[in-house]
């Protein structure tokens, strides 16, 4: 990556040099977009939120009041590189002096940055503790028809911002590879404290799957995404009214509150029927509902729709509509994990196209591991398998994914994350 190929789009080059990585990738991308126009913090660093999660009111919203995630996404997997549990005050430091330097260095929010670091069950159970007053099980196979692998990684950093570039660029500066980080000095890295033993990327955004669909194993030839689509599927998700708040997804007691857990999995998608055999009828009946379909309620991917998705006043009836109409809506199953009638995980998910694969990943935040769980069991639908309906079939979109990972995770409150012990005083 010497220097960019003129012949393809900003966008899809940049996304290419994030999946890419490496010095070399982030000088191409440098090469790409405007580095003068990243702001550094606007914020004194006592003035930003102790919810690491508190993303919200710093992202970008549309006309409808939802939120518009950032475009490109990184995922590091992190190993802990003590043979012990990792108990060293100077370790502590070193690390919170990286994530202040990461917080000095861009200002909160799609223009700048938005991060979060969070630890595995793995991570805790080098301290023979679980995280005191929160269910943190290990990640586990979810239906009958998944075999994951079970991701182990001590923690996790998920960088998150409109320019790929700016992911990069930290990602240099934690490896000690950059003396600093958009004009501020870099006080702390991750080195003798975290190897990267993973990476994975992303993106999300009106435009962005279309512009990087061709030659995509799990994708048909033809370029069948829709350029208004912000993911591979063809339809608009994170309808605001279809989201929980971070408030109900923020944990409440215990030394851990104003954390939140994380639930990651990597999805390989399988489009070749859902584009090239199914009808838009079919695809709408089975993002959302029959009920979508029949009412020609979804134009395009979906954004006239709003800031809500409509499933939930027809959510109790899946049942019927997967006796009756053979069919049963993604959207519509999923709606029915709701307490006292509101969501109750966060979805913070993206596509990727890692190992020129098509997959999503799948990032939701939740009080509990148990919600997504109770979430994840609704989507599977297992109770709805009557008739045309089967386990995967005609039953929401499962038979166009496969589960390939899962993970578990906990975001600390700010105060905590840098090495948190499973019962800090």
């Amino acid at each position: 990556m010497d220097r960019p190929d003129r012949g393809i789009s900003r966008r899809a080059f940049v996304r290419s040099a994030v999946a890419i990585g490496g010095a070399s990738a982030l000088s191409a991308c440098l090469q790409r977009e405007a580095t003068e126009d990243v702001p550094q913090a606007t914020l004194a660093l006592d003035e930003l939120p102790d919810r690491q999660h508190a993303w919200n009111e710093f992202l970008a919203t549309d006309d409808h009041g939802n939120v518009v995630p950032p475009e490109h996404h990184l995922l590091l997997g992190l190993e802990y590189v003590g043979d012990g549990p990792a108990d060293a005050a100077d370790e502590r430091e070193q690390l919170e002096a990286a994530f202040r330097t990461i917080e000095k260095a861009y200002k909160r929010g799609n223009e700048g940055l938005a991060f979060t670091i969070a630890y595995s069950p793995a991570y805790f159970d080098r301290f023979d503790a679980a995280p005191a007053g929160v269910e943190l099980p290990a990640p586990t196979a979810l239906t009958p028809f998944e075999d994951p692998t079970l991701d182990a990684y001590d923690a996790l950093l998920h960088l998150a911002s409109d320019y790929g570039h700016v992911t990069l660029s930290v990602e240099e500066a934690m490896k000690g590879e950059l003396e600093q980080l958009n004009g501020i000095d870099v006080e702390g890295t991750f080195d003798g404290v975290f190897d990267i033993a993973d990476r994975r990327t992303g993106f999300i955004g009106r435009g962005l799957p279309a512009d990087n669909q061709s030659g995509v194993y799990g994708i048909p030839d033809g370029n069948p995404v829709p350029e208004d689509a912000p993911m591979f599927m063809g339809f608009k998700s994170g309808f605001r009214k279809t989201q929980a708040s971070e408030d109900r997804v923020t944990i409440q007691d215990g030394p851990f509150a104003g954390g939140t857990t994380i639930h990651l999995s990597r999805l390989q998608l399988h489009l070749h029927q859902w584009y090239d055999q199914d009808s838009r009828d079919q695809r709408v009946a089975k993002m959302f509902s029959p009920d979508h379909a029949a009412d020609d309620l979804v134009e395009g991917a979906g954004h006239n729709l709003g800031d809500s998705s409509r499933v939930t006043e027809i959510a109790e009836s899946a049942a019927e509509d997967a006796r009756n109409e053979g069919t049963v809506g993604h959207a519509q199953k999923t709606s029915r994990a709701r307490e006292d009638g509101e969501p109750i995980i966060l979805r913070r998910d993206f596509d990727s196209t890692d190992d020129d694969r098509a997959a999503t990943h799948f990032l939701s935040l939740q009080r509990s591991i148990a919600d997504f769980v109770k979430t994840r069991e609704a989507m599977t639908g297992t109770d709805l398998t009557e008739g045309s309906v089967g386990a995967r079939t005609n039953n929401g979109i499962l038979q166009y994914l496969s589960v390939h990972n899962r993970a578990n995770y906990l975001a600390p409150p700010r105060e905590l994350r840098s090495l948190p012990a499973p019962n800090p005083a």
